[in-house]
């Protein structure tokens, strides 16, 4: 399509929506200024650089052997610099601490910023923020499925300054970047079969938290996250880090709530708590993926469950209050790719919801009105926002509907002669 066919389906769709009261200019400004932190994990099926060959585990597993996997923090940054170029927008890097680029073994609990220096360089040149994890997991102290809730003091404690080591990487992050660091904690830890004791353990987590984000760091540079979870493999009858630990955590503590779209009850929808965590914690963080039966981590789609997370977030208003990160490992495809599908189409949700005629809508709502209501809500699915979305991606410089498969399908044949 030419581009003066996308500027004319654009400005038809303009005059469309501007009779359901809603300004696609505003959208597309509201959409450019918003960043999708897109996780470097799908790059290389979570192995890290820490130790490469050290097996995945912590109740979560990768599946497929597509070839040209990264396998050095060099191969990694320019698979993602590839697929930057095919998704519009302003962007992040969301990197776990075993993706630290350091010319010598450093063990977990001695991580410092220079071991992401070379993240940072890079992340200043393409005018990236960057978001950080501890990795409680896929390591010899975490194979007895406990990390920071451990009987051991040692074990427990070893983690603990894991996570104070962490803080300031994502400090460090804050400070070169202009933009505050999100730090998600998420741990592993349960039981694969029914305990005695629920308690002991969720004593110490509460603990070990305690200890490890004791120092204060301005939030102009950092910001804490805790991240419930159902279960795991390995951890199917207990998880310590419940959702109803980590809800009350974070309210007590004023920390960010992450709510990862597969770690609840395949009924649960994330999209359904997101008013009602933000009415007792300030800052929220999405980890948006696909569970397929479990969580699965497959690339984001645009299903209905994405399109009703962004919904929730423009309709509330808390596009300030909530950062939108990425979250899957698909290895059975083109890991380029599936960076470029799942942040595609979590975009596109998200232009979705900022086009819907909300005020419309809630007025229906507020008169009781909900035959109108229901009727609008279905009339908008059907409005011209693809219109929009092929605009924004001309805008952009980025390749309009399936033209950017070529891109990958060249940048495969390049890195498959070298891998």
């Amino acid at each position: 399509m030419s581009n003066e066919h996308i500027t004319t389906a654009y400005q038809n769709a303009k005059q469309v929506f501007a009779r359901y009261g809603v300004d696609t200019e505003q959208a597309l400004a509201e959409l450019k200024t918003t960043p999708i932190s897109i996780h470097c994990w799908q790059g290389d099926d979570v192995r890290g650089f820490e130790s490469p060959d050290v097996a995945l585990s912590g109740g979560i597993q990768t599946t497929g052997n597509y070839p040209g996997a990264a396998s050095t923090p060099a191969e990694l940054r320019a698979d993602m610099e590839k697929a930057f170029s095919l998704i519009p927008g302003k962007k992040r890097v969301n990197l776990h601490a075993i993706y630290l680029d350091s010319d010598e073994h450093v063990e977990r609990d001695q991580i410092k910023p220079e071991h992401f220096a070379r993240w940072v360089e890079w992340a200043k040149q393409h005018d990236l923020g960057l978001d950080f994890n501890p990795t409680l997991f896929s390591h010899p102290k975490a194979d007895d499925g406990l990390t920071l809730s451990h009987p051991s003091e040692e074990v427990r404690q070893f983690w603990v300054e894991h996570v104070k080591a962490s803080r300031k990487v994502s400090e460090y992050f804050g400070r070169e970047l202009g933009s505050p660091s999100v730090m998600n904690i998420w741990i592993p830890d349960g039981m694969k079969d029914m305990p005695v004791d629920r308690l002991a353990p969720r004593q110490r987590l509460l603990d070990a938290l305690d200890d490890a984000l004791a120092e204060k760091i301005d939030p102009a540079y950092h910001k804490d996250a805790v991240e419930s979870k159902l279960f795991g493999i390995g951890a199917e009858a207990y998880t310590v880090g419940s959702n109803e630990f980590y809800l009350a955590y974070a309210s007590t503590r004023n920390t960010a709530l992450c709510l990862d779209a597969g770690h609840f009850h395949p009924t649960e929808m994330i999209s359904d708590k997101i008013s009602a965590c933000s009415l007792y914690v300030q800052d929220l963080l999405l980890h948006v993926t696909r569970p397929v039966r479990w969580d699965s981590d497959h690339v984001v789609s645009f299903d209905d469950e994405t399109q009703a997370i962004m919904r929730e977030i423009v309709r509330n208003q808390l596009q300030d209050r909530v950062s939108i990160g990425l979250d899957f490992f698909d290895a059975s495809i083109n890991r380029v790719a599936a960076w470029v599908i799942g942040t595609r189409n979590a975009q596109k949700a998200l232009l979705k919801a900022l086009l819907e005629p909300t005020a419309q809508l809630k007025a229906a709502e507020a008169e009781f009105d909900f035959t109108t209501r229901l009727g609008l809500m279905e009339e908008a699915h059907s409005l011209p926002w693809a219109a929009v979305w092929d605009y924004y991606c001309a805008q952009n410089q980025v390749p309009v509907g399936f033209d950017w498969m070529k891109d990958i399908k060249d940048y495969e044949a390049t890195i498959n002669e070298t891998r």
